[in-house]
């Protein structure tokens, strides 16, 4: 079996493609490196320079490289980037998606994984949050993923292109030989900056209110260590190999933890006091964010396997021997 991922330079998908290494898959890279990493991509995976905007390139590809299943990382994924600059989030994440998906259907290729994010939700009327949960988006990035997943599902109506669409909560964490991990500039996310306070690259963390309905005042998220989506991936593609039927699922562990728990267990880990200040609240932060795991964990065969602990020990290693 030959599996493409697209964006396997990048945080997550660089996480996949070692598991694919691992079981012994092979798995060819495509990415154009603007925001990943060529450090991160294991040396034994086929890597091409490639951007998925380029539609003849993509058709130049995918006949040399014979692709079974396509897994779709590929996007830009900073929400406030994408409030202030939409044009090239529709750009880069509808369009790049759309020539995707346009050269599977070309090819002939009939599986597909996507990449999407539990932020499709928008602010969700109940919590855990179920994949039937109405999607209503409150930022440009959540809406360009909402908009792949229904090119998918219109594609798999029209064509028979069968994908399965998994709507992430909050990644996390590295891998556990600390090869690769998260690495974004700018920063935009909680633990990676909670880490970098320990490490003394930051003065100190801001903690984006204190008022919410939450024990302690601060947001609740699901955190799920970055491991454990890579294996999502792969049932992912071992059920469209069984099943053949599109289908959408959350990726969280079913737990929440806040900001300041957050904070909390860092300190534990890295055995350093942190400095933080708490500030107005953010616009469109919802409360709490935790998912329902049912059905990934029924129809999938997928389990979390790692706690809060395990990703923040995990990233903290990595950041002390960042290599990228």
């Amino acid at each position: 079996m030959n599996i493409l991922v697209t964006g396997g330079a990048g945080y997550i998908g660089s996480h996949f493609v070692k598991l694919l290494l691992q079981q012994n898959i092979n798995v060819v890279v495509l990415d154009n490196l603007s925001r990943g990493h060529k450090e991160a991509v294991p040396k034994f995976a086929n890597f091409i320079n490639a951007d998925i905007l380029d539609y003849q390139k993509l058709l130049e590809v995918f006949p040399q490289i014979k692709v079974d299943a396509i897994v779709h990382f590929a996007a830009f994924a900073y929400v406030g980037e994408s409030v202030e600059n939409p044009s090239i989030y529709y750009t880069n994440n509808v369009v790049g998606s759309l020539n995707l998906i346009k050269a599977a259907v070309e090819n002939k290729i009939k599986k597909f994984v996507f990449s999407s994010t539990c932020s499709v939700y928008g602010n969700p009327d109940n919590i855990p949050i179920l994949e039937t949960e109405s999607t209503k988006p409150i930022n440009p990035y959540a809406e360009t993923k909402l908009t792949i997943e229904h090119i998918l599902r219109d594609f798999d109506t029209a064509y028979n292109l069968k994908y399965v669409a998994l709507r992430y909560f909050n990644a996390a964490g590295a891998s556990f030989d600390s090869s690769i991990g998260e690495s974004h500039n700018p920063e935009p996310h909680l633990i990676p900056l909670v880490l970098k306070t320990a490490m003394g690259e930051r003065e100190k963390i801001f903690v984006f209110g204190d008022d919410y309905n939450t024990p302690d005042g601060t947001c609740i998220r699901d955190y799920i260590h970055v491991n454990d989506l890579a294996d999502a991936h792969l049932k992912a593609i071992e059920y469209l190999n069984r099943i053949k039927k599109s289908d959408v699922f959350n990726l969280g562990t079913g737990i929440g933890n806040s900001v300041k728990e957050v904070i909390q267990v860092s300190e534990k880990v890295t055995n350093c006091k942190m400095n933080f200040e708490v500030v107005s609240r953010r616009a469109g932060d919802p409360a709490i964010l935790v998912a329902d795991n049912t059905k990934a964990k029924k129809v999938l065969g997928w389990k979390p396997q790692y706690d809060l602990n395990d990703i923040i020990d995990s990233a903290y290693k990595w950041h002390k021997d960042q290599k990228f």
